[in-house]
């Protein structure tokens, strides 16, 4: 059982509430979430210090424009913020912002983070547009139900880590009927409690995960196992890999994207990974023709091996692929039995090390195999 909240209104209403309550009550001094750019849908994460200015904050919004783990990790880079700030955040956002903290590059130190259960978020390329309203009509009644809209993300829509148990405060959402009258605050730390104290609302004691949760989990576990299996048809195997990869133009939006990718100066953005004009007639006549860009298959395969296993599976890298290449698929398929092997579920414990800053010949040979 969990302390937790109910306030009687609306979800989106009432989480307004609570972001608003902090602030006015002094409890913080910022928000980091969402905030509406314009009319058509257009979101950017912000800072916001003034309460009335919440009125255009969207914390529940059901986009990602980029992965909020990496704009806090540079918000935090160096150091922690000297007054307290509240973060809302999707649970892959705060494992991929954890991730970071692992190999110092943010501070969760006076970082409030609040999260909910997600439902998941649509491709940015249905984020443009007029039908903003119908759009998320349709998101609220899916999660209500539980069901698992097929226009997610793909790797939204076979997520199983979407209770953030690393959250401070959790917003029930998936599987509640009733979130448009009433919404229940989970208060999963001290931390969330101490600032909770005087929040508007009736104290009560509930189960996060029940019977709905669990329901949701099987569905996606089952749509995971489907997605692989057809993805293993069709798609593993080095010839395969090859084929899928040749589209890509070498522009490396997936790693800039990527919130597990963080290196300043990255070896497959050098010059050493481009050909060399003096080498350039000789490799012609080796191989009878260039592949421009070049090394596409080694840049692919070399940050697969460099960051599957801390991969938060938030699906970025492929909703930015100009030419649709399934990256955050491969991804999760590859980052999946790493996992499992290395029993690491990135950013569940910021105590727990990052494998790749260990060895056990165990987990070697298993991962070898």
């Amino acid at each position: 059982m969990s302390d937790a909240i109910k306030i009687n209104k609306g979800i989106e209403e009432a989480v307004q509430d609570l972001l608003k309550s902090l602030l006015e009550k002094d409890k913080i001094k910022g928000v980091f979430t969402l905030r509406k750019m314009d009319d058509l849908g257009a979101v950017a994460y912000s800072l916001f210090t003034n309460a009335d200015e919440l009125k255009n904050a969207l914390p529940l919004y059901p986009f990602m424009p980029v992965n909020a783990g990496k704009v806090l990790s540079d918000f935090t880079l160096q150091g922690a913020t000297q007054e307290p700030v509240a973060a809302v955040l999707r649970p892959c956002e705060i494992r991929a912002f954890i991730e970071l903290v692992k190999r110092t590059q943010g501070d969760l130190e006076n970082i409030l983070l609040i999260s909910s259960t997600c439902g998941g978020v649509y491709p940015l390329k249905i984020l443009k547009g007029n039908d903003q309203k119908s759009r998320q009509a349709q998101y609220w009644e899916s999660v209500k139900k539980e069901d698992i809209d097929p226009e997610l993300r793909e790797t939204c829509r076979m997520c199983e880590d979407f209770i953030p148990h690393n959250a401070d405060m959790v917003i029930a959402a998936a599987g509640i009927e009733d979130m448009d009258t009433q919404c229940t605050i989970y208060l999963n730390t001290q931390k969330g409690k101490e600032f909770a104290s005087d929040v508007p609302g009736s104290k009560t004691s509930e189960e996060l995960e029940g019977g709905k949760i669990e329901e949701l989990k099987t569905k996606r576990q089952e749509q995971k196992a489907k997605i692989f299996e057809q993805f293993e048809k069709e798609q593993m195997g080095l010839k395969s890999l090859v084929k899928m990869f040749a589209p890509c133009l070498g522009c490396h939006g997936c790693s800039h994207v990527c919130p597990i990718c963080y290196c300043t100066l990255c070896e497959f953005d050098s010059k050493t990974c481009e050909y060399r004009p003096t080498s350039i007639e000789s490799e012609l006549k080796l191989k009878g023709g260039l592949k421009v860009p070049p090394g596409n298959i080694y840049f692919h395969l070399g940050r697969m091996s460099h960051m599957a296993v801390s991969c938060v599976s938030c699906g970025m890298c492929s909703d930015v692929c100009p030419v649709n290449i399934p990256v955050a698929t491969v991804f999760s398929r590859v980052g999946a039995p790493l996992q499992e092997v290395f029993e690491y579920i990135p950013g569940r414990d910021l105590e727990e090390a990052v494998p790749s800053g260990t060895y056990k010949e165990q987990e070697f040979m298993e991962s070898g195999k």
